[in-house]
């Protein structure tokens, strides 16, 4: 079943127009100033020599910190509100900018670790610190105050206006990456993507400078569990761009590490349908995270993420069950992406920043589907409720069950009966691609290099 390949994946892939590569929006993704690292090297708790002046994490409606989350690395921005209402019984710290174990690259001292367009809200009896040892920044927030954070916060009417024009930009770029112009061709693939219930393996062509795959289920067992992700033959140096279709999807991971340094500054995943998404796991989840929709809620439980983490919707970062210490580290995206039209500029023209709605909790709840959603909207904002407790995934085993059982009617990927339980999405059109494709790839990579 492996070499089945779906005849119109086929002919997309043959006649599909050579594209330029280019950055994400806004000039985000790489390590900017004039100390960042040569190479990154996986978390740890060293001394901090480097930094990083670009934005690590951006949510365009609001940034929710629940149960026993505990920090998150580099710039953040987030446009909407700021609200850190942990468990009792846990940590009452929750730290942004630098943090005690991550890449150890925070953002420069002195500078913004937090900007916030909205109110700033920190339960009674916890702290949000932006300051570790010498390592220190500021928080800024353009409305209301309550709570204690470290060191004083600078309230600034006008804290988020350089970043707003980026919420409709990332919506644009993330349908941009995962269609050719409308949700009717898909972007085609060249590689292939199998599950065997144990774990989802991605296989690229072992040439194409651009690695894309689709994937239009849960990256879980059929029992919602945890499973491996793994990827093969992929040159040393490709972008990786993994577009996950579908209106709600689910991650839960104990992935690690991945087969070749770089890959994970290489390595883009692309939600540009989704308003629910739900990312949980023991391991260090690698690679960046991109979502499209502004009416979305991602719901972030991983032990740790090693990447940026872009969405044009709200976040929700938490725990799941008795576990606690969820971190976000900060990372580079150095690939080069599918080249969407004029690039926008560095510093984006400012735009009204969304109202904020204070809430206590996301509440999404859209119908699970495997098929795409209309295109992104550039007007709906983050909507979650204000009382329910925000949703947190169902604990499971760290290491996954046996092969499959049958298919999971919310958008598990049916049973071909391949080895056992395989499944196969996807197909590989990387022996029609136009030659030309990986040298303008790769092209396009030097000059974005210096």
């Amino acid at each position: 079943m492996a070499v089945t390949v779906a005849a119109a994946a086929v002919m997309v892939g043959a006649f599909a127009p050579t594209a330029a590569a280019a950055p994400l929006p806004g000039g985000l993704g790489p390590c900017l100033g004039d100390d960042c690292p040569a190479t990154w090297p996986d978390p740890n708790s060293d001394d901090v020599i480097y930094h990083d002046s670009n934005i690590n994490i951006f949510v365009g409606g609001d940034y929710l910190v629940r149960e026993a989350a505990a920090e998150a690395e580099g710039k953040i921005v987030t446009l909407g509100e700021f609200d850190m209402m942990k468990r009792d019984g846990v940590s009452e710290i929750y730290n942004v900018g630098v943090a005690g174990g991550g890449s150890r690259v925070p953002p420069p001292n002195g500078s913004d670790y937090l900007t916030v367009g909205g109110d700033v809200t920190i339960q009674s009896g916890k702290r949000l610190l932006a300051e570790e040892g010498p390592n220190s920044g500021v928080v800024r927030y353009a409305q209301d105050l309550t709570g204690t954070v470290i060191p004083d916060p600078v309230h600034d009417a006008d804290a988020t206006d350089p970043y707003t024009a980026l919420r409709d930009q990332l919506t644009a770029a993330s349908h941009c990456y995962a269609y050719d112009d409308n949700e009717e061709h898909r972007r085609p693939v060249t590689g292939t993507v199998q599950n065997s219930g144990a774990e989802t393996v991605f296989t690229g062509d072992g040439t194409s400078a651009l690695q894309v795959f689709a994937v239009d289920a849960d990256l879980t067992t059929a029992a919602g569990g945890q499973q491996g992700i793994v990827f093969d033959n992929v040159p040393d140096g490709a972008t990786v761009l993994v577009n996950v279709y579908g209106s709600t999807r689910n991650i839960s991971t104990y992935m690690g590490s991945l087969p070749q340094s770089g890959l994970r500054e290489h390595l883009m995943w692309n939600f540009p349908d989704a308003t629910a998404i739900g990312l949980k796991g023991t391991g260090q989840f690698q690679g960046s995270v991109l979502i499209g929709q502004q009416s979305s809620m991602a719901t972030l439980a991983m032990s740790g993420t090693n990447g940026r983490f872009y969405s044009a919707g709200s976040l929700t970062h938490t725990s799941e069950g008795e576990s606690g210490g969820q971190e976000l580290h900060a990372y580079p995206f150095d690939g080069d992406l599918p080249d969407c039209g004029e690039e926008p500029s560095p510093s984006p023209t400012p735009t009204d920043s969304p109202t904020p709605s204070p809430t206590d909790s996301p509440t999404p709840t859209p119908s699970p589907t495997d098929s795409p959603t209309p295109t992104p909207s550039d007007s709906p904002g983050p909507s979650p409720s204000e009382s329910t407790p925000a949703p947190h995934p169902t604990p499971t085993d760290s290491r996954p069950p046996g092969p499959p059982g049958p298919p999971h009617p919310g958008g598990q990927l049916p049973d071909t009966g391949a080895r056992g339980g395989e499944w196969v999405i996807g197909g590989i059109a990387a022996g029609l691609l136009i030659a030309g494709s990986a040298a303008a790839l790769m092209a396009r990579r030097g000059r974005r290099r210096g």
